[in-house]
């Protein structure tokens, strides 16, 4: 049994099997209609920042979006790169990043992160430095998509233990989350065991443990207002419209950026 760090090699090549009941198809389709609904211009260009394997990146590239999809993690990069079309018309390109320091050089009509990519920003000042990033990769008047896990719907309904099996292309993958929460910290720290069964009975046991943080609403607004952006919309997952509650664990936010160049 190995230990790997974070979004290892193992973990990167697990993900795609975890997640393929995963409804990418319509949250992609959420975002589009975020994107319509909000945008003071039409968006046409997307940095997709913590975009893991790429699902998201290429669905919205699919959409006729231009997406740079970026990640901290290269293995989760190399991944996505792998499920990328041959065809050199699709407007994506993957490269290596991370969200406290990235700068492309460029700008773009709208930034996302998705899949609570915002909390693993353990510290303040992480955060701040994420959304600094956010804000010098938006066009005036950009929008910001994201969403995290709803303070007020963790202190409720507190993460519980959780084994689940998965069955992909002959393999099987079971995978046990084991939770530990911190409410002094706002954190919860999950520790991921994998066991990969092969068909020809080979197996590989890893183990990786993720830190996230979760946030409370106004917490949000006021992280968002220091940086520059006005907070536009609150909504909850995976409904995308409607009133914030306690019951809500995944809550998604649209903010624009104030600046104007």
């Amino acid at each position: 049994m190995t230990t790997p760090p974070v979004f290892s090699k193992e973990y990167a090549a697990d993900y795609d099997v975890v997640y393929a009941k995963q409804d990418y198809t319509g949250e992609c389709a959420l975002v589009e209609r975020t994107l319509q609904r909000y945008g003071k211009a039409k968006i046409k260009t997307i940095l997709d920042l913590g975009c893991g394997t790429g699902t998201h990146s290429l669905l919205l590239a699919n959409r006729g979006y231009e997406v740079t999809g970026v990640d901290r993690s290269e293995s989760m990069i190399t991944q996505a790169r792998t499920k990328k079309p041959n065809d050199r018309s699709m407007p994506v390109t993957f490269q290596q990043g991370d969200a406290a320091t990235l700068n492309l050089g460029r700008s773009f009509d709208a930034v996302l992160m998705m899949s609570a990519v915002l909390d693993y920003q353990l510290e303040n000042q992480d955060v701040v430095a994420a959304l600094q990033t956010v804000k010098r990769h938006l066009n005036p008047n950009g929008l910001f998509l994201f969403d995290v896990w709803n303070g007020p719907a963790v202190l409720k309904t507190r993460p519980q233990e959780r084994i689940r099996i998965f069955e992909s292309h002959g393999q099987k993958l079971i995978r046990l989350a084991v939770p530990k929460l911190d409410s002094t910290l706002h954190r919860c720290t999950i520790e991921y065991r994998h066991l990969l069964l092969q068909p020809d009975h080979q197996y590989r046991e890893t183990v990786e443990r993720h830190t996230v943080r979760y946030f409370f609403p106004m917490e949000v607004k006021q992280y968002l207002a220091e940086t520059g952006f006005e907070l536009v919309s609150m909504a909850p997952l995976p409904e995308g419209e409607g009133s914030v509650t306690d019951d809500h664990w995944h809550v998604s936010y649209v903010a624009r950026n104030l600046e104007q160049r």
